[in-house]
């Protein structure tokens, strides 16, 4: 896996930090985005500081220009990606009712946690399968399985980690005769900003199911919704 080239998105803290150090110690060349500069390059110089082999670029993840820059880098500088972790997201409407939820939050909440995910998957996935190996990584949420859509709160969250779920189910499907295995990984509640201080969960142990996902081997799973490494109900 030395050699491997893997991208984070929404990096610069919290459960995405932590996926790039875990690949890092594990060898990979790790690309660490983030939307605020400032925080992104700190991050790396941490990263950097510790030894690993970490870069940074700017990604905002509702941009399609944005992410066709990225990907103009990624080429430019590497010539292929093998592994894509879809991690940023946001969760702006906690304990609101979907008949209360501002409409520009949930359009907010879509793009971020679909649309980002979608563009980079279209960017990215043809240069794998045109190389022969791909890992794609999207991280969702136990919100996002149907289960949880009876109760009508948080409902722009849950609903765009719905359909994350989906889109991953529908990208699988797409290259389902090639090497590039797209799965989803529920972290849990994660004591992270977005998950909070009553969180029960480290941001270690979330990244763990992460990279194991990142690190499939050639005959594993793909289309698969995970917790904690264990096949889960969508």
């Amino acid at each position: 896996m030395s050699n491997k080239i893997a991208l984070v998105t929404g990096a610069n803290k919290g459960i995405g930090f932590e996926t790039c150090r875990q690949l890092g110690k594990m060898g990979f060349e790790v690309v660490l985005t983030s939307r605020n500069e400032g925080k992104g390059e700190k991050a790396l110089s941490i990263l950097k500081k510790e030894g690993l082999n970490v870069h940074y670029h700017p990604l905002q993840v509702t941009d399609l220009n944005s992410a066709h820059r990225l990907k103009d880098y990624v080429i430019h500088t590497f010539g292929r990606l093998d592994i894509l972790i879809n991690n940023a997201g946001v969760f702006l409407d906690e304990e609101e009712s979907i008949m209360a939820v501002d409409p520009g939050i949930f359009q907010s909440t879509l793009h971020t946690n679909l649309f980002g995910p979608f563009y980079l998957c279209q960017l990215f996935i043809p240069l794998m399968v045109q190389n022969e190996y791909g890992r794609v990584v999207n991280v969702s949420s136990g919100y996002g399985a149907l289960r949880n859509l009876d109760s009508p709160n948080v409902g722009s969250y849950k609903l765009s980690k719905v359909a994350l779920n989906g889109l991953t189910r529908l990208m699988a499907s797409a290259v389902n005769d090639s090497h590039v295995k797209v799965n989803v990984a529920d972290p849990g509640w994660v004591h992270t900003d977005m998950g909070g201080p009553s969180a029960p969960r480290s941001p270690q142990k979330a990244a763990e199911g992460i990279v194991w996902l990142a690190t499939l081997p050639d005959d594993g799973p793909s289309g698969k919704f995970f917790y904690d490494k264990k096949v889960t109900d969508w």
